[in-house]
């Protein structure tokens, strides 16, 4: 039998799918396959609707290797797994004449912990473990969590939290799992030949496809422990994430609540003169925390440094008294050892890495109106670390529906730590760019507006002329609008101000709500808005009439006084390059390209995304920032776009008039 042609394969799987074939996922999986075959990177930008998880799924399957896919959400881990993956090797089964097995593997925290649920959690203040279900009222909401818990541990076949619906509150969930660093290990464990973590990674080992998280994929990379089982390929879907979850799994804190917690799991486990000393130290620490002034601490002050070496030597010293002492009488002491070496090790480690002082991480101190004081320490940059541990041994492709910006693939490549595309070099990772495009056709379904007209934003300032902006579209819009802010106070103020002025159109704010709860119920009701920040320029998927004016409130750069963000800054001017455009404005492009890609999500969405920011229409970077874009018709004339918003909005309300009747 001849081998079957990527052609044939990805018309089986698109017809499994019940989808259509497009002609981007046609190239982008010939781009996939070539990679993959010559053992090169690829970075693949798909706009929307292009099937992009099948445009890798197929030439993946095809070629025969380990394939590690890692996301950044769980709603794409849930697609792959529940509807991609199994309808696709169905359909390339009888082709492939072998039937690929896929698992999903995520981080240890994830799964239940039969020790935990059975033998109980171990306490702070006093020896031993506790029965948490006996703890906790029947009646409370811990309790209802916990009896659910309870039961779903006798049903469940994976012990993965995302399996459980509806879910159950992290207090609850952190009473029945453990980190990696707390588990007892399956050989120690009385419950290791049934536990869930170690069955997911038995699944992964013998899985040809593997689906995991960003963050799991960091941890591989950075602690140098392998948690993923060797691969060939490694695909990055949701790669304008990447950086970000890296850093975010690369970052360490401390703070006094997680010493305190330390101290008191140690206390009865080590000997006097070692408790004492941790016990000294936290108190130091804790005192010099409540004096502190947030920002970044580019040199650690003496005194605090000498807290933090104080630190840093009590817990090493509890660590190797928590080797040696042995007390019978506390319940389960492996068990409440582990937690208690979890908590010290890691205030350990964090203290010394501080202390350390490298040039490559930064250090900041943070002060949280509701946790408190934090120090962080954050690496400089990600870029060596990925170029050294994702790009070495495996052929990599990064895909996303915002890749490139500016133009080209060579800010993302620079902060992934690829050289700029085409040079050569010995130790330089060889990788193309491919621009797949999309199956809308933006210019004719979307608008960019520029509000030039407005005045220039100052930061906390009044912008009262960009209210009455706001206001006057979503008139015109008749609802419909998704409000995309740079901060939580500034989203607040406008939902407090429109729902006063037009209250004909209900607010939903982030926070409020679930975010599930607030997108279910902004696409069920046309009339209404949506205002939040972050997670809204990014997490929106809403097709059809509801979501039909996309507004930015000013162009999204990295707050001045953001540590880590002016620190690479500095670090890229200190270098002879441009801080601003290497960081602030490729922040700002990405989040962008994002938010304006939440306005067309279907063949049939029409609408605008509206930019009320002067600077994006007057400013130089202004030109790289729109070239980030999607190819938006683009205007700056507010009369001609709220006649635009009016006669869509016209038509919206006459198909669902029509659905309506017909209905």
């Amino acid at each position: 039998m001849t081998k079957p042609s990527l052609p044939e394969l990805l018309h089986a799987a698109v017809a499994a799918v019940g989808g259509a074939e497009r002609p981007g996922q046609v190239t982008m999986a010939q781009a996939v396959a070539d990679a993959v075959d010559d053992g090169s990177h690829l970075l693949v930008q798909a706009g929307t609707g292009t099937g992009k998880s099948l445009g890798y799924l197929v030439p993946a399957l095809a070629h025969g290797e380990r394939v590690v896919v890692a996301t950044a959400t769980l709603a794409l881990q849930r697609q792959l797994v529940e509807r991609d993956l199994p309808r696709t090797v169905d359909a390339l089964h009888p082709l492939l004449r072998r039937r690929p097995e896929f698992a999903m593997l995520k981080g240890r925290s994830n799964y239940l912990c039969l020790h935990r649920l059975h033998e109980g959690v171990p306490q702070d203040e006093e020896e031993g473990l506790f029965d948490q279900f006996e703890a906790a009222a029947p009646t409370s909401k811990l309790g209802q969590d916990l009896l659910r818990l309870r039961d779903w541990a006798d049903e469940t076949e994976s012990g993965d939290r995302d399996d459980l619906t509806p879910g159950v509150s992290d207090r609850a969930w952190g009473q029945v799992s453990v980190s990696s660093r707390e588990c007892l290990g399956a050989s120690k464990c009385a419950y290791g030949a049934e536990c869930f973590a170690e069955m997911a990674r038995e699944r992964a080992k013998l899985a040809e496809v593997v689906v995991t998280n960003h963050a799991l994929l960091a941890i591989d990379a950075i602690e140098g422990a392998p948690v993923l089982p060797q691969h060939e390929v490694l695909i990055v879907d949701e790669a304008h994430e990447l950086v970000s979850r890296v850093t975010g799994v690369a970052t360490g804190e401390l703070t006094p609540g997680q010493v305190n917690r330390a101290v008191r799991r140690a206390a009865k486990l080590v000997n006097e003169k070692a408790a004492d000393q941790l016990q000294t130290a936290a108190e130091g620490f804790e005192r010099l925390m409540e004096l502190a002034l947030p920002g970044r601490l580019e040199e650690i002050p003496e005194d605090l440094g000498y807290a933090l070496l104080a630190l840093r030597d009590a817990a090493r010293n509890v660590i190797s008294a928590l080797g040696t002492t042995r007390d019978k009488s506390v319940q389960d002491e492996d068990a409440v050892r582990k937690q208690a070496l979890a908590s010290v090790e890691n205030v350990h480690d964090v203290a010394e890495r501080i202390t350390n002082g490298s040039e490559w991480d930064v250090v900041w101190y943070e002060r949280h109106d509701r946790f408190g004081a934090s120090l962080r320490v954050a690496p400089m940059s990600v870029s060596g670390l990925l170029r050294e541990k994702l790009f070495a041994d495996r052929s990599v492709v990064l895909t996303s529906a915002t890749l490139k910006l500016g133009g080209d693939f060579n800010g993302v490549g620079a902060s992934l730590g690829l050289a700029p595309e085409g040079t050569e070099g010995d130790d330089v990772p060889q990788w193309k760019g491919v621009d797949v495009g999309s199956p809308f056709d933006y210019r004719k379904q979307g608008i960019l507006y520029v509000a030039k007209h407005l005045s220039r934003p100052a930061r906390d300032g009044d912008r009262g002329d960009m209210l009455d902006e706001l206001t006057e579209l979503i008139q015109a819009a008749g609802g419909r609008t998704l409000g995309l802010f740079s901060s939580m106070r500034a989203a607040q103020l406008a939902a407090e101000e429109l729902r006063a002025r037009i209250p004909e159109f209900p607010i939903l704010l982030q926070g409020e709500e679930t975010l599930g709860e607030l997108i279910k119920n902004f696409a069920a009701d046309p009339k209404t808005c949506l205002f939040g920040t972050l997670s809204l320029w990014q997490g929106v998927d809403v097709p059809g009439p509801s979501c039909q004016l996309v507004v930015m409130d000013k162009i999204p750069f990295p707050r001045p006084d953001d540590p880590l963000m002016s620190a690479r800054q500095k670090a890229v001017e200190d270098a002879g390059g441009n801080g601003f455009m290497a960081v602030a404005a490729t922040h700002a492009a990405l989040l962008m390209a994002q938010g304006a890609g939440r306005l067309v999500r279907a063949s049939g969405d029409r609408g605008v995304v509206a930019v009320l920011d002067q600077r994006l229409a007057t400013a130089r970077y202004g030109g790289y920032l729109k070239a980030s874009l999607p190819d938006f018709w683009y205007t700056t004339d507010r009369n001609q776009v709220r006649k635009s918003l009016a006669a869509i909005d016209a038509a919206a309300r006459q198909a669902e008039e029509e659905q309506t009747a017909a209905g």
